[in-house]
């Protein structure tokens, strides 16, 4: 959960009681505007006896088999699928389960993803009341005849409103960039800076205007959504990564005996204060300030900087790209490295679900999304989740 400075705010929302995290402007359950919110209101309910699935289980299960990434319900089926809790009752249009009364998982409260080269696995938490984060991954041919593989991973600024579109509109549109701009021949490392700057078109979109009153749209602007962003492009023996805010990509090498590296540097108060050489960096991230971010993508970015780098890996490993619902339990690259089975090449799915594993097992306290790329890439013979 990437964090701009804010006054402390409502525990619960006024209006349908949907727990608050500290930073929310807007309810993640009804989507009122917490600031113009009275204190008290009177709102809808849930069912008498609903029973939300954290609260009756002590946490949020994942339902087995319940697949993601899916094709839109057709309008025969919308909102008549089993209940995740009991399976037998099926769900009302408000999301609750007819027989058991319990509320539903969102779609983005756990999804995954593997496709030729890339597999990537997001989870909402354990305490957060909706996933913030983002991302999307493909395989792409190039005009040599060869193919690229892309991952972008993305993590909504929770003090800021509606981060979840924002980190869905730049995840999607830098991978659409990304696709568009490899396909016509563009170098990996142009196309990340146009990618980059697409989504951050994407998402300050969002932000809209239109006909409204100057003074909403001002404060439309001041509260725009915003995210952060990550994204691995592998083409052949190169991997370009690019990057906006507090995402990070990481490298380690199958050979453990060979030093793993972290890629990217935060943009953050964390890294500035580390780079002044004010304070050593567990000093910085032992802050509280350490998660507030100096770059992001969004309206109130007056000056969007894309940073990209490129590499030459001279042996095989993995790419780790991911939000700091990850990192914030292994920071150090030899971290990483240690959490990541040394098979991780071989199984990029498994790996990921196993570092989100690894984050929940270490509280929770964040939406987390990891991407898994195995270099150098292999982009036959992968079969979709």
């Amino acid at each position: 959960m990437s964090q701009l400075p804010q006054a402390a705010q409502r525990t619960a929302c006024p209006v349908c009681q949907e727990p608050l995290e500290p930073a929310d402007n807007y309810c993640g359950g009804c989507g009122v505007d917490l600031a113009a919110a009275p204190a008290s209101a009177a709102g809808a309910r849930r069912p008498e006896g609903a029973v939300r699935l954290r609260e009756a289980e002590g946490h949020r299960p994942a339902p087995a088999g319940v697949p993601v990434q899916t094709a839109h319900a057709t309008s025969g089926t919308a909102g008549r699928r089993p209940c995740a809790a009991c399976r037998s009752g099926m769900i009302d249009d408000d999301g609750y389960c007819e027989h058991c009364g319990h509320a539903q998982p969102r779609e983005r409260d756990h999804m995954e993803h593997e496709t030729a080269g890339v597999a990537a696995v997001s989870d909402r938490g354990l305490r957060h009341h909706r996933n913030e984060d983002a991302y999307a991954v493909a395989t792409t041919a190039l005009p040599d005849g060869g193919s690229a593989v892309l991952a972008v991973v993305c993590d909504g600024v929770s003090s800021a409103a509606r981060p979840d579109e924002a980190s869905a509109a730049a995840s999607s549109g830098a991978l659409a960039a990304l696709e568009s701009a490899l396909g016509a021949g563009t170098p990996p490392r142009e196309a990340t800076q146009r990618a980059i700057l697409a989504a951050a078109e994407r998402v300050a979109a969002l932000a809209g205007g239109g006909h409204r009153p100057r003074e909403h749209q001002r404060y439309q602007q001041e509260n725009a959504p915003a995210c952060t962003i990550v994204s691995a492009v592998i083409t052949g023996e190169l991997l370009t990564v690019g990057w906006v805010g507090d995402s990070r990509a990481y490298w380690v090498p199958d050979d453990r005996t060979t030093q793993p590296a972290r890629l990217t540097e935060d943009d953050s108060w964390a890294a500035q204060m580390v780079a002044a050489g004010l304070l050593s960096e567990a000093e910085a991230y032992a802050d509280e300030r350490a998660h507030a971010i100096t770059g992001w993508l969004g309206a109130d970015a007056y000056e969007v900087e894309p940073h990209t780098a490129a590499f030459h890996p001279d042996r095989p490993g993995v790419v780790i790209v991911c939000t700091d619902g990850l990192w914030n339990y292994a920071e150090t690259a030899e971290q990483m490295a240690s959490v990541i089975p040394a098979d991780a090449r071989d199984r990029p799915l498994e790996t990921a679900r196993q570092l989100v594993g690894y984050a929940l097992d270490g509280g929770g306290h964040d939406n987390v999304t990891v991407a898994v790329l195995p270099f150098p890439a292999r982009t036959e013979g992968a079969a979709a989740d």
